[in-house]
């Protein structure tokens, strides 16, 4: 099962913000699709489950029509896999740690929130993975999302969109 992985992507913002056609293009082609929150309108959570089935949580900047139809954090199963998604995982510090006691019984979580990648596994094989984002990139030298492919184990990718 492959399942494609975006977050932070702050629409609508100004009138030539949209999602790259990679990013599209990948989203159409995904079994799943995770949304690790800041939407910000209601209206883009709508467009997206037109792609494909679409799992999502609600971000800080989220409208009130998203924080009342989102949970904060959730998890999936999927093709066998665990994996808990959130949008903030609040400091680097003790991250890792402090994911694996929010979500005790999966592989992996995803989150979002800083726009920075991150794909960081411990020895046990738990791991996080942030996809970046498609459209704002903040701090980060490229646009990225991510794909999970979940099968006998879990593995992410961090697509760079530009």
């Amino acid at each position: 099962m492959e399942i494609a992985i975006i977050s932070d992507t702050h629409m609508p913002r100004g009138a030539k913000r949209r999602l790259p056609d990679e990013c599209v293009e990948r989203l159409r082609a995904a079994d799943l699709v995770i949304h690790a929150g800041d939407f910000m309108r209601a209206e883009v959570l709508r467009q997206l489950q037109t792609h494909a089935p679409l799992i999502a949580v609600y971000g800080n900047v989220d409208d009130a029509e998203l924080r009342s139809s989102l949970p904060e954090r959730r998890t999936l199963e999927a093709n066998g896999g665990r994996i808990g998604i959130v949008h903030d995982a609040g400091p680097s510090r003790g991250r890792l740690n402090r994911l694996r006691a929010w979500f005790p019984d999966v592989q992996a979580v995803v989150f979002g929130h800083s726009h920075i990648p991150l794909h960081e596994r411990a020895p046990d094989g738990f791991q996080i993975f942030n996809p970046g984002s498609p459209t704002e990139r903040r701090r980060s030298r490229r646009h990225t999302m991510g794909i999970a492919r979940v099968g006998q184990t879990i593995e992410f990718e961090l697509i760079a969109l530009d």
